[in-house]
């Protein structure tokens, strides 16, 4: 027990430490409810391997600040389309920073799904979003203003399936490296790369949707 509390400790002074590298504030609240998410993670990880084992400095800023870093691209009261939760990566921390941001989480695994609908009735985010357990491309995109995706499996073979899923007039949020830069500008479509903060070659792509594809 006293291990775990190190780590949730740990966990929380990374947050307090590192959050204005990310161009964040935090205030207790918040921290604390992220606080509830890192040992709602931690709790249902053996089982379901929501992510990969890391320390609690790194699960704070590789996985909750870098998340953090789409609210600076998503509009007061924005709809959120969230492809490939998993574990919860990057919606659940917006949802937890931002009041005003409703979403829909898509995640093919059952399983986790089952997770993400605890984790939200835990941190009492139940009526701002809602999961769906199936794979983005059996269903019709949700109304959403944005698209994040920051875990789905091979996201760059997938990347031209999911612009055309995605609303057109959304902004595509889209965590990753180099190599998904490259399929961005063979679609032709306008875009922005912001360099991930404490990362080498890793990206968050802001894409726009409205832009036709060739």
């Amino acid at each position: 027990m006293d291990g775990f509390v190190s780590q949730t400790d740990e966990f929380v002074g990374a947050l307090r430490e590192r959050a204005t590298r990310y161009s964040l504030r935090l205030d207790a609240p918040q921290i604390s409810a992220l606080r509830e998410y890192y040992e709602q993670v931690m709790a249902w990880n053996a089982r379901l391997h929501l992510v990969a084992p890391c320390p609690a400095t790194e699960f704070a800023t590789r996985h909750v600040l870098e998340s953090l870093l789409a609210l600076a691209h998503l509009s007061e009261g924005a709809r959120v389309a969230d492809v490939g939760s998993g574990a919860g990566l990057p919606i659940i921390p917006c949802l937890i920073v931002r009041a005003d941001l409703r979403a829909t989480l898509i995640e093919s695994s059952p399983k986790k799904g089952v997770f993400l609908r605890e984790a939200l009735r835990r941190l009492n985010l139940q009526e701002r979003a809602e999961v769906i357990s199936q794979r983005f491309e059996k269903i019709a995109a949700p109304e959403a203003d944005a698209v994040t995706c920051r875990a789905l499996e091979r996201l760059t073979e997938m990347f031209s399936k999911l612009v055309r899923w995605a609303p057109r007039g959304s902004t595509l949020l889209l965590f990753a490296g180099e190599g998904l830069g490259l399929e961005i500008e063979k679609a032709g479509l306008n875009y922005q790369a912001v360099h991930i903060p404490e990362s080498e070659r890793r990206f968050l792509y802001v894409v726009n949707r409205r832009q036709p594809e060739n």
